[in-house]
């Protein structure tokens, strides 16, 4: 589908995925939630694609969903699985096939209830100081459905998560990083540039080796740590016989820098 409500462009082996509805906050209708999937999907598919960026157009990173065009479709019997487009990416990372591609988000302004529940599924998070935040579905009659009731205790602690999901009330970016919500804050303006340079770091390392670390990190949240480790050898057996496993070794023996090719 074509949309202008998700922004997408290519800089060597970054996609950043704009979130480009800012006369609404950024809050996100069936439209722009379909298009986000599509975007998520078509760079994770592309091999040249080694990191995505999210980040958002105009003031506000997103003011989470708009109700008023949602809440038909979610309050269907199996809503949560349909809001996003047939062969989309839920990048929220709870419905379908789960993302390969290792993701920052950079956030600004307010980021409410989904923009949390996107920074718990992504990989790194970095705020401008400006940020605030909140998880308000409490305040509306429901709960969050996209992740925050088992990731924020996993990354925060129990009880630094109820603390925010219980009351709704408002946090802002210093908390944000005491939580673990997010990993950096930096000056408003600058947060996309650390979100890229971030990214281009990781585009930088061997695909093969950043996709099963995302892979035993995904088995370990989903299945414990025994499930990961008991998975450790057979991943690090089929790294080794890679094309980019030589070439690491050889560019560590010829004191030069890794040209890794995904193979």
């Amino acid at each position: 589908m074509t949309s202008t409500r998700i922004t997408s462009e290519r800089r060597g082996h970054v996609t950043l995925i704009g979130l480009n509805r800012p006369e609404k906050r950024n809050a996100f209708d069936l439209e722009m939630l379909q298009a986000f999937a599509k975007a998520v999907a078509d760079a994770d598919g592309d091999p040249e694609v080694r990191c995505l960026v999210v980040f958002a157009h105009g003031d506000h990173f997103t003011g989470g969903l708009d109700l008023a065009n949602v809440a038909p479709a979610f309050m269907q019997a199996d809503g949560p699985r349909t809001l996003f487009a047939a062969g989309g990416i839920d990048p929220l990372g709870v419905h379908g096939p789960a993302r390969r591609t290792p993701l920052v988000t950079a956030v600004h302004g307010r980021c409410l209830t989904l923009g949390i529940e996107l920074l718990l599924a992504s990989d790194i998070g970095i705020a401008a100081a400006d940020a605030r935040f909140a998880q308000i579905e409490i305040k509306r009659g429901i709960f969050p459905f996209g992740g925050a009731t088992w990731r924020l205790p996993q990354t925060a602690g129990r009880s630094n998560a109820m603390r925010w999901l219980l009351t709704g009330d408002e946090f802002d970016a210093a908390e944000a990083l005491r939580l673990g919500l997010v990993q950096e804050v930096v000056p408003l303006g600058e947060q996309m540039a650390r979100a890229i340079e971030l990214a281009e770091t990781i585009g930088h390392q061997a695909p093969l080796g950043v996709r099963a670390t995302l892979e035993s990190a995904r088995l370990a949240e989903l299945k414990g740590p025994e499930a990961a480790a008991a998975a450790l050898t057979p991943q690090l057996h089929e790294l080794a016989a890679s094309e980019d496993a030589r070439e690491g070794m050889m560019s560590f023996l010829e004191r030069r820098v890794a040209r890794f090719v995904g193979r």
